[in-house]
């Protein structure tokens, strides 16, 4: 006789809230391989319940799921706390992703000028450019980078280079980094994945020794790349992955012009079928852009620790 089924123990997912409401397929996905889950910040932590206190209203961000998930984990015995994105290591096993780039490129003879990647956390960009970046390093190719960022939550091209808590809750140990201070709340936009305070300690000091560039765009003007990328190539992309679009799109526009030819890279890391509720505002006009003040920066990084 076989054998009953095993299922996999369950597991504590806290979900940025304003993930959580604008993306529920993707919740019931986790739902359904047995996670329970949890919209951030939430009642459940005491960091979830300072934060509220703080932030009251809030649609939180990754920043809040990180400090929640963390003090979950180091409370229930059993549970390990997985980080995915910013941190050293999560940037080498995400490797994986230029490394079979180059290799493509390389088995057809194909050098490419410009290399474009989303930026949050930068777990996904620093996947993407590290092989090719130890190529530029060593003398061996030369290669234009370029990080795009949501305008609404813009590290790279308006934060500060400091040291700064990885969350918004204070539990996790400082890094130097690309900032706008770990208690910044992003504007609810559809770009979940990329709505992180800070830049990967590895990815700020490339930009700080400027050996790459950055660009925040405006989600308006991203969901209408996504748009035309798949209205041409028949791929409806995440709305993470479509900044990247954006921007090959911006440079090979810039490449009609001059009548200059160049080779294009962009990760494209993701499909959009469960952002049907993002495509939707877009579609019927409803989206908007938001971009943060000078002000509103300033006073989040005015929290920064003193060092």
């Amino acid at each position: 006789p076989k054998e009953p089924m095993r299922t996999a123990p369950s597991s504590q997912v806290y979900m940025v809230k304003v993930s959580y409401e604008q993306k529920p397929f993707r919740r019931e996905v986790i739902r359904t391989y047995g996670a329970k889950i949890t919209p951030s910040p939430s009642d459940t932590t005491e960091v979830g319940r300072k934060i509220l206190a703080e932030f009251p209203g809030t649609g939180g961000s990754l920043g809040c799921a990180i400090s929640e998930a963390v003090e979950a984990a180091t409370k229930q015995e059993g549970y390990r706390y997985v980080l995915g994105s910013v941190l050293n290591q999560v940037l080498l096993h995400q490797t994986v992703i230029g490394l079979e780039t180059m290799t493509a490129m390389d088995k057809y003879g194909i050098k490419p000028d410009v290399i474009i990647g989303c930026a949050g956390g930068g777990s996904n960009l620093g996947g993407l450019i590290s092989p090719f970046m130890g190529r530029k390093l060593r003398g061996e190719a030369d290669y234009q980078f370029i990080a795009v960022e949501p305008a609404s939550c813009p590290s790279l091209t308006r934060g500060s280079y400091v040291y700064d808590f990885c969350d918004t809750g204070h539990v996790c140990p400082l890094a130097k980094m690309y900032t706008l201070g770990s208690e910044f709340m992003p504007s609810p936009n559809h770009a979940g994945g990329l709505r992180y305070h800070g830049m990967s300690s590895i990815l700020s000091q490339l930009y700080d020794d400027k050996l790459m560039e950055a660009r925040s765009v405006e989600q308006t003007s991203v969901f209408k790349a996504a748009q035309e990328f798949a209205r041409v190539e028949g791929i409806l992309p995440a709305p993470e992955s479509s900044h990247a679009i954006k921007v090959a799109i911006d440079e090979a526009l810039k490449c009609k012009e001059t009548g200059e030819e160049k080779t294009i890279l962009f990760g494209l890391t993701g499909t959009g079928y469960f952002d049907m509720y993002a495509y939707k505002a877009f579609n019927d006009g409803t989206m908007s852009d938001y971009i943060p003040t000078d002000d509103e920066i300033a006073k989040s990084l005015a929290k920064t620790p003193k060092i």
